[in-house]
């Protein structure tokens, strides 16, 4: 293990985005790329009001479960998401990740995922300062930090967001809290975000790229 993991709660994660695959092929790309040795599943929920693009709902995410026993890291960016909870959690959601600008009443959303039996994840996006968070720290098993701002893939890497990074991992402390961060994630940036302190990597274009053949080795790139 590196220096700069050693004080991470545990191995890296590498969760690709489905918001880069193929739409007409989602559940044969699942299936690729676990084989290609994913650890989890990202899936990218927008509403085209939270965020400027609308991707995908509960019942794709329900198709799909089926498909592997990979874990489904169910980020949502819509607001509001509190009345939507249930429906992915039923849909196979193991984590449901919303963010702390789409709600007024974050705590109490936080409660309600574990209510219906997920883990909870919290979001912020790259202006949002990290003290935000503070105040729900004890209800999550998962921070993340968006390194570009959501509403599309293939954006580049806000360096910015390095020492949030850095700054949320020494407020973490030893708590068993995941550091993830999402946008534009590649061979080039993961080092970047790993040694600011983060444990869990979303990547989409960057694994998704080429040929089904080559995402293990795009997944290998991005574990250094």
């Amino acid at each position: 293990m590196t220096k700069a993991r050693s004080h991470h709660t545990n191995h890296l994660i590498i969760a690709p985005s489905l918001l880069a695959a193929d739409f007409a092929n989602l559940a044969e790309n699942i299936r690729q790329v676990e084989a290609a040795g994913a650890d989890w599943i990202h899936l990218d929920v927008m509403d085209g009001h939270f965020v400027p693009n609308i991707s995908f709902g509960a019942p794709v995410i329900a198709a799909l479960r089926p498909v592997t026993t990979l874990p489904f890291d169910c980020h949502l960016m819509i607001a509001p998401a509190e009345p939507y909870l249930k429906d992915f959690a039923d849909a196979g959601a193991d984590r449901i990740i919303v963010h702390a600008e789409a709600t007024h009443h974050l705590d109490r959303c936080l409660q309600m995922i574990a209510d219906v039996g997920c883990q909870a994840g919290v979001a912020i996006n790259p202006a949002t300062p990290i003290e935000t968070i503070f105040h729900v720290l004890d209800r999550v098993d998962l921070v993340l930090l968006m390194t570009v701002n959501p509403g599309f893939g293939g954006q580049s890497f806000i360096t910015s967001v390095l020492p949030k990074i850095t700054a949320m991992r020494s407020v973490i402390g030893d708590r068993p809290i995941r550091i993830e961060v999402d946008g534009g994630i590649t061979a080039e940036t993961a080092p970047l975000a790993i040694s600011a302190g983060a444990d869990t990597l979303v990547a989409g274009s960057s694994v998704f790229k080429g040929k089904a053949s080559d995402w293990a080795d795009h997944i290998r790139a991005l574990r250094g």
